[in-house]
């Protein structure tokens, strides 16, 4: 049976950083023993089980979005469930990764983008846990900007294979598409000409469902290739773009997991600056208390729980 970690203030933060990210973070972070949950949520089970773990004392949740053998699609990935279950865990923080393209010239493939903006151009999806009550947050700025200064420190200490700085962008805006097909090419311009820089299918709802839940959350992108907006003959046949397309991955991958490493190294920044998404449910709930049911304050109390005390 999984515990209900208790909420605490935003003094007392992390209790324990998410990250959420493809098969093998854990191997790959060199995290120390742990083992794996499936918590319950009313959402139904996370992708896949959660391993509980920590890296140099740092107590770690580590999520794979699309579970086991990548099993769910970007429209399928129960999010809501998975941002659940991190938050019954006692999460305060996630950290989130995800493969994009790049719509911006000025961000190559292999590069790091530390996101803080982001459309939403999803429309299949459930993005939020307040179906029966008004509840409004504030989302102006999607991605906590404490844990954004934290990972673009930790990113001036990371170096390549070579000794060479590291190339993270410090902001860009993502447009979540609904997918899981890619864009048309009429689309991959349309989003360049809107001024974004990336194009993915997984930022949304997690970032808002993250917000929801008064979970800080920061998402460190993975460019593999340049969308559909730019002409790709220089890889030649369809077979060598994908072999680039996945090399890419890789070498995005492994400077992610070094950026995580080292910002993990110090996680005073986040204990001395409280996150806004701490309190964002403070001003979000409109609903008179008195007419919101018990059972449902009761459904989500490991949400909102502080607040109907």
């Amino acid at each position: 049976m999984i515990r209900f970690m208790s909420q605490s203030s935003p003094a007392d933060q992390p209790q324990r950083i998410g990250i959420i990210g493809g098969t093998g973070v854990e191997e790959a972070l060199g995290a120390e023993g742990g083992k794996t949950v499936e918590p319950e949520t009313p959402f139904g089970p996370p992708s896949a089980p959660i391993t509980l773990t920590q890296w140099q004392g740092v107590e770690l949740a580590i999520l794979r979005r699309h579970g086991i053998g990548h099993r769910f699609n970007p429209t399928h990935v129960p999010y809501r469930a998975n941002i659940f279950a991190l938050k019954t865990l006692g999460v305060s923080h996630i950290i989130a990764t995800g493969a994009t393209g790049s719509l911006d010239e000025d961000v190559h493939p292999g590069d790091l983008v530390i996101v803080d903006q982001v459309i939403d151009k999803t429309f299949r999806r459930e993005s939020t846990y307040y179906n029966n009550v008004a509840a409004h947050i504030e989302l102006a700025d999607p991605f906590c900007p404490v844990m954004r200064k934290w990972l673009l420190d930790a990113a001036t200490r990371v170096t390549d294979e070579v000794g060479e700085p590291v190339s993270v962008h410090d902001g860009g805006t993502y447009v979540c598409m609904e997918g899981p097909a890619f864009s048309t090419r009429a689309e991959s311009h349309l989003h360049r000409g809107w001024g974004a820089q990336l194009i993915g299918m997984t930022a949304m709802p997690e970032a808002k469902l993250a917000r929801e839940a008064e979970m800080a959350y920061a998402l460190i992108a993975l460019p593999t290739d340049y969308d559909c907006w730019k002409p790709h003959e220089t890889y030649g046949d369809h077979g060598d773009l994908l072999s680039q397309i996945i090399a890419n991955l890789k070498r995005a991958t492994k400077t992610s997991l070094s950026l995580v490493r080292e910002a993990l190294k110090d996680t005073e920044p986040l204990r001395a600056r409280p996150s806004p998404a701490h309190d964002a449910l403070k001003l979000a709930i409109w609903t008179d208390r008195k007419q919101i049911p018990a059972d449902e304050i009761e459904r989500l109390r490991p949400l909102w729980g502080r607040y109907f005390e």
